[in-house]
């Protein structure tokens, strides 16, 4: 068997965090590709490594791209081993390279997951000595070649993981800030949002900068694989360095300048604008941001209406709770009286400080951040009384 993964068409698994799919397979259908599946957590669909290039270097809203290499049945580690003992490896690790091992384990003969990483690198370095006299390196970094398990029950799938470090930070955030929003989850917030991508987009309470500069490369089609040089793809036999080159010429040709965007990050911490400012400028966007130090309430609101999005901290101690209701009051008050005409959003995982927020909301939308049910709030800001817009609507109509 002499199989190149570059070019043979095999399943492609991405992964992403929960309630995130819906948004990774909206961004996977722009991309051109068509989908087998959608789950909770990722989706399906075939292609090449060639493809999971592509898909790597553009994705936002993904955790790993996941490449097929077999599906095989074990009852338990021996069984794995001899299975895995049997495949090619000498084909597609380099014989004297490096390779890392990561995999996601439920089946009753495991109860230690570390002890299936050795057995999978066991079996793929004792058959590429017995090919070719010599053997990889192996450990926990993900920096090189990377090999995933899945196996539930007796079933078992192994693939080429062709990312490597996950996809879902975007490689500008050296400076994270204070409990910083994972820039995966902010993208898909943003798309879960009515931002046209034009209008303006105001973010108080900005913190380490992330939705602001998320906001900033969706509207100029600036993509996470233009800050990232190394993916696991890069590592195994077959690679070839001109694929890779002429899908980040696309991406670089593909960024636009929206004339007129305005994007707004305020802060009342100065070192958390700062932390931003520098974010910003390794993602490339900072000229793109007008940055300010001040309370939300004092944040200068464009005159031409868009979306305001606040991420407010949620209070996980009874003291902080008791203080974020007046903030959360706070917030209320200033969409009511100084943001009419925007579309409003609140992203926060303590529904009972958002009732503090003293209006309704006209949409919910479910997310996750670590293991906190989260849930962003739209409200719309009407910039007279409800019933003066729709009358205005029906006498133009």
């Amino acid at each position: 068997m002499n199989t190149n993964i570059y070019t043979s068409r095999s399943r492609i698994v991405i992964t992403c965090s929960k309630r995130l799919s819906p948004y990774l397979e909206q961004e996977v259908k722009e991309l051109g590709f068509e989908l087998e599946r959608v789950f909770a957590t990722g989706v399906e669909l075939f292609g090449t490594v060639n493809d999971c290039i592509r898909l790597n270097l553009n994705l936002r809203c993904a955790s790993q791209v996941h490449y097929s290499l077999l599906e095989f049945t074990a009852k338990n580690p021996d069984e794995l081993y001899r299975v895995l003992a049997d495949y090619p490896w000498e084909n597609i690790i380099q014989k004297d390279g490096y390779f890392s091992v990561t995999c996601n384990v439920d089946t009753p003969s495991i109860n230690n997951t570390m002890f299936v990483n050795v057995k999978v690198k066991d079996s793929i370095v004792d058959r590429i000595r017995t090919k070719t006299s010599k053997r990889p390196n192996s450990g926990s970094e993900l920096s090189g070649a990377v090999v995933y398990l899945f196996w539930k029950e007796n079933h078992a799938e192994v693939f080429v993981d062709t990312s490597g470090e996950t996809l879902s930070k975007h490689g500008y955030r050296k400076i994270p800030g204070k409990a910083p929003m994972l820039e995966a989850l902010a993208t898909s917030t943003l798309l879960a949002t009515k931002w046209d991508r034009n209008s303006p987009f105001v973010n108080p309470m900005c913190g380490s900068g992330t939705l602001a500069i998320e906001a900033a490369m969706l509207a100029t089609n600036r993509r996470p694989g233009l800050l990232r040089t190394n993916y696991s793809y890069m590592h195994f036999l077959g690679y070839e360095e001109s694929v890779h080159r002429q899908e980040v010429a696309k991406l670089k040709s593909q960024v636009k300048e929206v004339s007129g965007l305005i994007i707004v990050a305020s802060d009342n911490r100065e070192d958390a604008i700062s932390i931003s400012k520098v974010n910003a400028g390794i993602a490339g966007v900072e000229h793109l941001i007008h940055f300010q130090v001040c309370d939300f309430e004092e944040t200068e609101l464009p005159e031409r209406p868009g979306v305001i999005y606040f991420n407010p901290e949620y209070g996980e101690r009874l003291g902080e709770v008791s203080a974020l209701e007046k903030t959360y009051a706070r917030l209320g008050d200033f969409l009511k009286k100084k943001c009419q005409g925007y579309m409003g959003y609140i992203f926060t995982a303590n529904l009972d400080l958002a009732k503090k927020i003293g209006l309704k909301a006209s949409r919910r939308v479910e997310f996750y951040t670590a293991k906190l049910d989260c849930r962003l709030l739209e409200f719309e800001l009407y910039s007279g009384t409800r019933r003066e817009v729709k009358e205005t609507k029906e006498i133009t109509e």
